[in-house]
């Protein structure tokens, strides 16, 4: 089995704009890809996760416009279909969604072939907003309000405030957490996207990108050349590819346990990941 699927090439990288750089989660590689790819008429807008009414509660948009890509940089992203060329980002069930849906297009027929890219991102496992809500509040003492970005590496739950301060709880604390679907999951590096991106096996301020597709191949060649983003070879940086193979063959390998499980008590019996 392969853990990180199939792959044209492999990159860390990051934007070269200091503008989409002060704000991003690591490199900016959903965001910078989706700036140019709407300057450039390859999608017509992005289906994202703007501010909704709570802080850090998203609201699916439509961002038409680089502003509205940017002012919805670092929350969640979300499924709307609405354009004729859709750029997407999701995480790797959503993504699976989507490609399902292409193959079987059944409610979608209007949708499907308007996905002109698809972006996903690395995911061990994810919250409900109520579940993020207790983490970040009554675990790492920070109200929303204040929150400015969370993250989640070297087996801790970061949560940063606008002020500066900092606050961490060890990983295991948030394990209650999860969402059930997770545990099912057979894939950390969202196999199925044109591209997809994390911050696991490069430096820090840097994402790791696979380049998975012939159209996800072609867009990130011309994102490249046209000086968006900057790219070292994966094997010159640290910690490199063990990591994120380590990291996806433990969610695998414990995933499949779970499936394994359910299967003998009978409970999604014969349950398995297309896609691996």
């Amino acid at each position: 089995m392969d853990m990180l699927g199939k792959y044209k090439s492999c990159v860390a990288a990051r934007s070269t704009s200091s503008e989409i750089l002060k704000c991003s989660q690591d490199g900016g590689i959903v965001t910078q890809m989706f700036v140019y790819a709407l300057e450039e008429g390859i999608i017509d807008g992005a289906i994202v996760a703007g501010p909704g009414d709570e802080p850090w509660k998203p609201q699916p948009m439509v961002a038409t416009t680089p502003e509205e890509i940017l002012a919805a940089r670092g929350t969640r992203y979300n499924i709307s279909p609405n354009l004729d060329k859709v750029g997407i980002v999701g995480t790797p069930c959503q993504i699976q969604a989507l490609r399902k849906a292409q193959l079987y297009p059944v409610g979608l027929r209007y949708v499907t072939d308007k996905i002109a890219l698809a972006m996903g991102i690395f995911c061990m496992e994810n919250f409900s907003y109520q579940s993020m809500k207790q983490i970040v509040e009554d675990h790492c003492n920070v109200d929303l309000h204040s929150l400015k970005k969370t993250d989640i590496g070297k087996g801790k739950y970061w949560a940063y405030t606008n002020r500066g301060a900092v606050s961490q709880i060890p990983l295991k604390v948030t394990h209650k957490y999860e969402q059930p679907g997770c545990h099912v999951c057979l894939d950390y590096v969202a196999n199925m996207g044109d591209i997809s991106t994390g911050s696991v096996g490069s430096p820090d301020g840097w994402s790791t990108v696979f380049v998975r597709s012939t159209n996800g191949d072609n867009i990130w060649k011309k994102a490249v050349e046209a000086g968006v983003f900057e790219t070292k070879a994966i094997d010159s940086v640290k910690p490199g590819l063990d990591l994120v193979t380590k990291l996806a063959t433990e969610k695998i390998t414990k995933n499949q346990k779970e499936l394994e499980h359910r299967a003998k008590i009978g409970v999604g019996k014969g349950l398995r990941n297309p896609y691996i």
